[in-house]
């Protein structure tokens, strides 16, 4: 079956599913296949739980006229997913960097909603899978698209954008992230980049951050660029950080004089995240009234930049991703916040490669800059490193010991890469 005569089956049963366990009746399901998984198995079953047809790529798992036959499940996907994009004339936004993507789009997707009806990477699906489940949700109704970017290794970027032909992109930034895919620093600007080419190539435009000076460089070429940044960038957009107890407020420079924008996002690293929203919402005539109402209510719930209570404890919940860069911007803005009982719970770093014991032992001389009332450490990166800091080879053994010795009238920042397990240790409090 072409791609043309399955999107006419798309349109009539227009919810994609991969997995059975989340079927709905009338679901089009897909069967992909994993290193530990084939989902040829599962056709007779979604069948069995409504499915109007499955997608498969192996024959023998073909019980009826309801099965679809194609070479790859996967490319056919993200075929589809493209098909279906390309009925669609409206603004689609690319975001991908090294930190704070998510955060970045989910601010933009809540101001551009003060204006139009948006379509958005739901969570963090924003890799091969993600990108064109994403795409396919999006109905007639849409305004504008905003689909987050994820990359472990080049190729990556360049293979998402050409499924959802994005004509806006914003990089966020290259830090240390995926070393072990990318190489180095150099191969994580040229696999973020990939997103610029694709808006050079076809006179797309970008949101760039002025504050960061490589991004200049990698922008040579593109001829639509709106920047924004610190009052002192030139930025077309620009703000600046407000003295506050934990969360960020920003003064925001417009035409009209200063704007305040209280945030629940705590640390000024998220400043760029913010200004990046700023920018996107005044570009598309969002009212800055609204753009203010939209930051202030934009309230975090997955793991990043959260503020919390847990009894007498005080806790930063920023424990979805970690790598060189984002534990710095946390932990140093940490520091600077005027709190009782100062403690931190780091997990290791994810995925340095080669330079994992010497990004892990820098990370503890920065930890050392500091006083703190307790220091606990989790991961095997960390082992024979921790000098007279607390450390635990999993974070299941540091609930164990936070179970047995909770913390009181304490400000706790959790931070730690998603393979380290951080939120077993703010379960611990709250048992």
């Amino acid at each position: 079956m072409d791609i043309p005569a399955l999107y006419h089956l798309f349109l009539e049963h227009p919810s994609v599913q991969t997995d059975t366990r989340k079927l709905r009746q009338g679901d089009l399901f897909f069967a992909l296949r994993g290193p530990s998984f084939n989902g040829n198995e599962f056709a007779k079953q979604a069948l069995d739980a409504g499915a109007s047809y499955v997608v498969i790529d192996e024959p023998g798992y073909a019980v009826n006229e309801q099965c679809i036959l194609v070479h790859d499940v996967l490319l056919t996907l993200q075929q589809l997913a493209k098909y279906h994009r390309e009925q669609f004339d409206i603004p689609f936004i690319a975001i991908t960097g090294s930190n704070g993507k998510t955060t970045t789009k989910e601010l933009i997707t809540t101001v551009l909603k003060k204006r139009f009806t948006v379509y958005a990477t739901e969570g963090n699906l924003n890799n091969h899978i993600g990108v064109p489940l994403t795409l396919l949700k999006i109905k007639k109704d849409a305004g504008i698209a905003v689909i987050e970017m994820g990359a472990n290794h080049l190729k990556e970027i360049e293979s998402y954008c050409s499924i959802a032909l994005p004509g806006y992109g914003i990089i966020t930034n290259c830090g240390k992230a995926h070393i072990e895919g990318f190489g180095s620093i150099e191969g994580v600007r040229k696999g973020k980049g990939e997103l610029y080419d694709f808006l050079r190539e076809h006179d797309g435009c970008i949101f760039r951050n002025a504050d960061l000076d490589y991004l200049v460089d990698m922008a040579k070429g593109i001829g639509r660029q709106i920047s924004y940044g610190s009052a002192e960038s030139g930025a077309t957009y620009r703000g600046r950080v407000m003295p506050n107890d934990v969360f960020l407020k920003i003064a925001a420079l417009g035409d009209s004089g200063e704007t305040v924008l209280d945030a629940q996002l705590v640390g000024a690293y998220n400043f760029p995240n913010v200004m990046a929203a700023v920018a996107v919402g005044l570009y598309f005539e969002v009212p800055m009234d609204d753009i203010k109402q939209a930051i202030a209510a934009y309230n975090p719930d997955n793991s990043r930049s959260q503020l919390m209570q847990r009894g007498s404890n005080k806790i930063i919940l920023d424990a979805y991703n970690a790598n060189p860069a984002s534990m710095n911007a946390a932990i140093s803005n940490f520091a600077s916040l005027e709190l009782p009982g100062k403690t931190l719970w780091i997990g290791a770093m994810k995925e340095m490669g080669k330079d994992e014991e010497r990004e892990h032992r820098e990370l503890l001389e920065l930890i050392g800059k500091y006083a703190w009332d307790d220091v606990i450490l989790v991961g095997k990166e960390f082992k024979g490193l921790e000098g007279t800091y607390r450390w635990f080879e999993n974070s299941a053994d540091a609930a164990d010991y936070v179970r047995l010795h909770a913390p009181v009238n304490s400000s706790i920042l959790i931070k730690g890469s998603r393979g380290s397990r951080m939120e077993l240790m703010l379960a611990a409090l709250e048992v």
